[in-house]
């Protein structure tokens, strides 16, 4: 009985210890399920991250590429309002500006180098006398120590004056070369400074013709004043021709003007994000024209401002600016120059304009100046005076290559010979011209009619066969009869020239002035007529 119950104790302690092993083991099953749930959720929750992380990356990446996209619209924005702000400004631009030409900057002050002695030239220190010790002590005492002592001095001396001999023979060999140095560095210098002095002399020279108003210095010296001029943009040539008559003091300018492509075709760039795209939207033609015009103003009225302004001497009472464009002819493809502006200012009144203030078409308008409607269309106008009768360099180099005795001479015709042939011109260009008779003309030399409708009417041409300048009392003459005979223009034509009161009084009054080269490029073109005009 006894072992039976230690037997089911035993079994029940058993019984105990394998449900506590089994629970156990169940505890690590659901532990081992908990952390690998923990881990599933862990591993879940990182690529949810991830996933959240990459979304963040690329919101952020998209946001940064729209950022730049429209930094580079931004950029083309203002380079495209700086561009339209130059072109607008280019008037304003030079009035900041002193146009004058200051003959000391033109004089060259720069000095020549300074004379450098190369290191390996400097003096260097003689070689030291070697110094023998003599025998002291029991030295003495050795037999031939003396002698010795002799020789070793000897021996020492000879050495020092072989180095001696050596130095001396380098140094020579330096002085000689730092001689040759200096002698190459004087010539080089001589040279330099005669150069300096001669470019400098030439400034003098010009500074005085210019001064004394010499027709050739006038010329350089407004050439110079014009190149220097700086437009803020591109697309202009900056090419011009300038003529200067002496007598009338005027200063003839042609240049040549940008063609309508140097305005920017667009109005404002903007990014299409549904095409990744930067378009850009089109200036309106009538901006365009407007534009261009205010360009085509801005450039005349700039050019004779920077004239006016650098006139030191005083050589200028009167400035003619003929505005070219010169580009191809769309419908043929052929070169073309057209002129789309001309005026012509006298400078004291210009220099009273306040060009800060004014509108530049309305102002080249009250100057009497003949502006192109549509520059932009290539729509051309006729010159106040062409530059090839003006400049009297290419006059000359024409009566060489020509013969002059080969031309008439306008000169030696008689004045009733001068007055026919001015008549006979004005019939050859259209006009129904009628000659008075000498006697009872009452000033007139012929009367012409315009018999074009509306434009046409009655035209008064007068006729001076003069040397001299032709003074302002002259067109006033022409201008009382013109109101006697009731005309609607007024022609004067000499050989000679006009002063600037005579152009001042002409300003907005339906006078034409012809000068003599006038009346020979006439005579060329509408009569075939290859005349000169001589003293």
């Amino acid at each position: 009985m006894g072992r039976r119950s230690g037997f089911e104790g035993f079994l029940r302690a058993a019984a105990r210890a394998a449900a506590a092993a089994e629970r156990e083991r169940q505890r690590q099953i659901r532990m081992q399920a908990t952390q690998a749930r923990q881990l599933d959720r862990q591993a879940r929750m990182a690529a949810a991250q991830r996933v959240r992380e990459e979304r963040e990356m690329q919101k952020l990446e998209k946001a940064l590429y729209l950022e730049d996209r429209q930094s580079e619209v931004d950029d083309l924005n203002s380079e495209l309002a700086d561009r339209i702000e130059a072109l607008r400004g280019l008037l304003a631009h030079t009035l900041t500006l002193d146009d004058t030409i200051r003959f000391d900057d033109l004089r060259h002050t720069t000095s020549f180098r300074q004379f450098e002695q190369p290191r390996e030239l400097d003096p260097t220190a003689p070689p030291i006398p070697p110094t023998v010790p003599a025998p002291t002590g029991i030295g003495k005492l050795i037999p031939g120590a003396s002698r010795r002592h002799a020789e070793a001095v000897a021996e020492a001396d000879r050495g020092h004056r072989q180095a001696m001999q050596v130095y001396e023979q380098q140094e020579v060999r330096k002085h000689t070369r730092i001689a040759e140095l200096r002698a190459e560095y004087d010539r080089e210098k001589a040279m330099h400074d005669a150069e300096l002095e001669r470019r400098n002399a030439e400034v003098d020279e010009f500074q005085a013709a210019y001064l004394a108003k010499d027709p050739d210095a006038v010329v350089a010296y407004n050439e110079m004043v014009l190149a220097r001029s700086e437009y803020p943009v591109e697309g202009f040539p900056q090419k011009f021709k300038i003529g200067y008559g002496e007598d009338s003091a005027e200063l003839v300018v042609e240049y040549d003007l940008p063609e309508i492509s140097a305005i920017p075709v667009e109005a404002e760039y903007r990014y299409v994000k549904s095409k990744d795209l930067i378009e850009s939207k089109p200036r309106k033609a009538a901006e365009i024209k407007q534009l261009y015009q205010d360009i085509v103003a801005s450039m005349a009225l700039r050019t004779l401002h920077e004239v006016f302004e650098a006139d030191q001497a005083d050589a200028l009472s009167i400035c003619t600016f003929n505005g070219m464009i010169d580009t191809h002819d769309p419908a043929s493809g052929r070169p073309i120059r057209v002129p789309v502006v001309s005026v012509r200012a006298p400078k004291a009144a210009f220099l009273e304009l306040r060009l800060d203030r004014v509108e530049k078409v309305a102002c080249l308008r009250n100057l009497g100046a003949q502006v192109s409607s549509r520059p932009d269309e290539l729509q051309a106008i006729k010159p106040i005076i062409e530059f090839n009768i003006v400049d009297k360099r290419f006059i000359e180099q024409e009566d060489v290559l020509g013969g002059l005795e080969s031309r008439p001479n306008l000169l030696e015709l008689t004045p009733a010979g001068f007055e026919a042939l001015v008549s006979n011109l004005f019939t050859k260009m259209g006009l129904d011209t009628k000659l008075t008779r000498s006697s009872r003309d009452g000033g007139v030399d012929a009367v012409a009619f315009d018999t074009r409708p509306v434009l046409g009417g009655k035209v008064i041409i007068q006729a001076k066969r003069y040397k001299d300048t032709v003074g302002v009392s002259a067109v006033r003459d022409l201008y009382g009869t013109m109101m006697n005979e009731g005309a609607n223009k007024g022609i004067l034509v000499c050989t000679s020239g006009y002063g600037a009161d005579a152009y001042n009084f002409s300003k907005d009054k339906p006078i034409e002035l012809i000068d003599g080269g006038g009346l020979l490029y006439l005579l060329r073109e509408h009569a075939g007529l290859d005349a000169r005009i001589a003293v």
